[in-house]
């Protein structure tokens, strides 16, 4: 996991800043949609936040966008201190490869690797040798307390598990960012419990970490709610210090 970036005055850079941020699709066509409207946003180094709306709201245009799977339309991000605007498409690719982790609602993980396997994959694109990526692997797998299931395929492994394994292989390139997307939606309540502890736990340990869904059961286990109404955003305020 990075250390959070400094700028030259010595303050420390948001890992995640909008300006302004906008995205429209279909522009200037009859099907014109405007998906987010100037969206302002600071996120830094060891948080954990969630982004809450419904469908349609925004959020998922919005996580697209802050992951480099998309560009905006309008406006500004800037992915710990780097202009996204300034990259081209090879270097985006780069850039979300090293600095962001994305966990998926459905784990989209392959049935014929062993969670090991599945884990290591990322550092396949990365050029990383083998012993190194299944060592790495290993340790991300220890990391959310399933070493000991290794060799299992996703068959093999609960959703729970299966979750775990999803959460070890967007942690293996260390990534800055981990975006979770609906990280709990495929789980029951009590396994879901447990994944939002681990995200918790690794915040402690020094992981930004943003969670996208619709639950406020969920988004009530973060530092700070995010809320998307009709493509704006709209920040609730702090929980008090030692409030559950």
């Amino acid at each position: 996991m990075s250390a959070a970036a400094v700028d030259v005055a010595g303050a420390a850079v948001p890992v995640i800043q909008t300006r302004g941020l906008g995205k429209v699709y279909a522009e200037g066509t009859p099907a014109e949609v405007v998906a987010l409207r100037d969206v302002d946003m600071r996120i830094g180094a060891g948080e954990l936040v969630s982004i809450m709306g419904p469908s349609g709201s925004g959020k998922s245009t919005l996580m697209n966008l802050i992951g480099c799977l998309d560009t905006p339309s309008s406006g500004q991000y800037l992915c710990d201190g780097v202009d996204i605007a300034t990259l081209d498409a090879e270097q985006r690719a780069q850039l979300r490869l090293e600095r962001i982790g994305f966990v998926f609602q459905g784990f989209n993980l392959l049935g014929r690797m062993s969670a090991l396997e599945n884990v290591a994959m990322p550092m396949g694109y990365a050029g990383i040798p083998r012993p190194q990526r299944l060592q790495r692997a290993r340790e991300a797998l220890a990391a959310v307390g399933l070493v000991e299931r290794a060799d299992h395929r996703p068959s093999e492994l609960s959703g729970g598990q299966q979750q775990r394994v999803a959460i070890a292989r967007a942690l293996v390139n260390r990534p800055s960012i981990l975006l979770a997307d609906e990280p709990t939606g495929a789980l029951d309540s009590r396994t879901g419990e447990e994944i939002l502890a681990l995200f918790k736990r690794l915040q402690d340990e020094g992981q930004t970490v943003v969670l996208i869904t619709h639950d406020p059961g969920v988004a009530a286990h973060c530092d700070r709610v995010l809320e998307m109404h009709d493509g704006r955003l709209h920040e609730q305020p702090r929980r008090p210090e030692g409030s559950a």
